[in-house]
């Protein structure tokens, strides 16, 4: 487990929503992995209203709909539509779709042409009228968290929700020791690579370490980043043994050895990255 700067305890390990719910013909497939996943403890469920138009909210309020009080549920607004004015609509919106009457965490998507000061008070007023419980943001670097953190209700910010994994480690130079200082996790998104495309997963050092643990080099790349304070991963799964196998993850001990083999091969940043976004 770990928490948000306001105390609230998170499992370190979620399921993210990206894509699920675009194919109707995997949709029962695509919400018992959900369910699957919520009898596993994995109850942080974070979706946006960008997935699919919707469709991805969609689907998760299915899910979630006589399970809720089990759920911390997390969605995203669009940049165009983090105004003042049009966040509580796309909100609204939001909420309708997942069939809730409050997010238990909404953030912004990625940056936007809105100033932040008019974004965070959009939050505030949807924390006032009940429809959030608090904000947090997405795509973000380490100079944007600062501006966010010098304005007037920027700490109240609860996280930044980031492209992070094996082959992605740019935040590890500064934005997540920033994060730990702060008690603030961050979100690591695609923690697989975006599924494994781009060939992550068949590196011959994951194989090397996963023939070691008798485990797939998909578990090996979600353990790495776990181990690593001051994150919460929320990879997607479209399966039921998919959901499994990532929660297995979760009893994977790498030791020195292994680190020493992942080190060699995706070795951690030694100057500061542009912030990596899909």
């Amino acid at each position: 487990m770990t928490s948000l700067p306001d105390g609230t305890l998170l499992p370190v390990l979620g399921q993210g929503t990206w894509e699920i719910g675009d194919d109707p013909k995997t949709a029962d497939a695509e919400q018992a992995a959900l369910s699957r996943g919520l009898d596993l403890g994995l109850t942080l469920i974070d979706t946006a209203e960008l997935y699919g138009n919707g469709r991805s909210e969609r689907l998760v309020g299915e899910v979630i709909r006589d399970r809720r009080e089990e759920v911390f549920l997390v969605s995203k607004v669009r940049p165009e539509n983090a105004g003042e004015m049009s966040m509580m609509l796309a909100c609204e919106k939001s909420l309708e779709r997942l069939g809730v009457d409050r997010l238990d965490l909404y953030l912004l998507h990625w940056e936007s042409r809105f100033p932040m000061d008019e974004i965070i008070a959009g939050f505030e007023e949807l924390i006032d009228e009940g429809l959030i419980a608090r904000w947090g943001v997405s795509n973000l670097d380490l100079r944007a968290m600062d501006r966010i953190e010098a304005l007037d209700g920027g700490t109240g910010c609860q996280t930044d929700q980031v492209l992070y994994h094996l082959g992605s480690r740019g935040i590890e130079f500064d934005l997540l020791p920033w994060a730990q200082e702060r008690t603030m996790p961050l979100m690591a998104y695609s923690p697989l690579g975006r599924g494994g495309k781009g060939g992550l997963l068949e590196h011959p050092a994951l194989v090397a370490v996963a023939d070691r643990h008798d485990v797939s080099t998909a578990q090996i790349a979600l353990a790495s980043i776990l181990r690593q304070e001051g994150i919460i991963a929320i990879p997607k799964a479209s399966t039921v043994a998919h959901v499994e196998a990532n929660a297995e993850a979760l009893e994977i001990e790498l030791d020195a050895e292994d680190m020493a083999v992942l080190e060699h091969a995706f070795p951690p940043p030694t100057t500061a990255q542009p912030l990596d976004i899909i």
